[in-house]
């Protein structure tokens, strides 16, 4: 399990460490980040929904996004190992093309539909599924990034509530797929539950003596 950990956050922090290398790498080619951005209801961006997740209009939106992406991406990757690629797969696209068809005519671009997708996935396959594991992930998740909750509504014109929002829809509908394809945790039996078991099925105080049965 302790290595199944340590892969989890070593694979997102590699995901986020890409997206760094691409802010680094694309004004050096001469590339501006809105050329991979979305932009709703124009047939020629559509293609976009695949790479706007990728770059950001600033380092500071960057940054906002990437302890998110490394801590929510890191708990998809250890808690659901069967559902995983499935669900930021789906995220992924599914978000953009809500984007694409309902949001307002502007420049959309950032991970943090994904972010807000795989919180909401966290969140809400957690109360289907009720088992320790993800009750735990759910609560580091909510404990952290709780306020994802909101922000799925318009509170600022410069941000993509619309890549929030249907992140969040996004991650509500895998759980509603997905929550019984990864395998419930074993529960940990203890030695005393085992005695405990035994005491119930033969109770001390019903145990007969078949000599007293009769008297003579």
């Amino acid at each position: 399990m302790p290595n199944r950990l340590l892969n989890s956050i070593k694979w997102a922090a590699i995901a986020v460490a890409a997206l760094w290398c691409l802010m680094i790498a694309l004004p050096l080619f001469g590339i501006d980040s809105h050329q991979w951005a979305v932009y709703p209801r124009h047939t020629h961006t559509l293609w976009r929904i695949l790479t706007a997740p990728l770059v950001h209009g600033s380092v500071g939106h960057l940054a906002s996004n990437s302890m998110a992406l490394l801590i929510l991406g890191a708990a998809l990757l250890y808690g659901y190992p069967k559902s995983r690629f499935w669900v930021l797969l789906l995220v992924w696209i599914g978000s953009g093309l809500g984007v694409w068809v309902f949001g307002r005519s502007a420049y959309h671009l950032g991970a943090s539909g994904i972010t807000h997708g795989l919180f909401f996935y966290l969140f809400f396959v957690s109360l289907f599924r009720r088992d320790r594991r993800s009750i735990a992930l759910m609560m580091i998740a909510f404990f952290l990034y709780g306020g994802m909750l909101m922000t799925i509504f318009p509170r600022d014109p410069e941000i993509s509530f619309e890549y929030h929002l249907f992140g969040g829809l996004t991650g509500l509908a895998c759980a509603l797929m997905f929550k019984r394809w990864d395998p419930m945790p074993e529960r940990k039996k203890y030695d005393w539950e085992g005695e405990k078991e035994d005491d119930d099925e033969e109770p001390y105080w019903l145990e007969t003596d078949s000599s007293s049965d009769k008297k003579g």
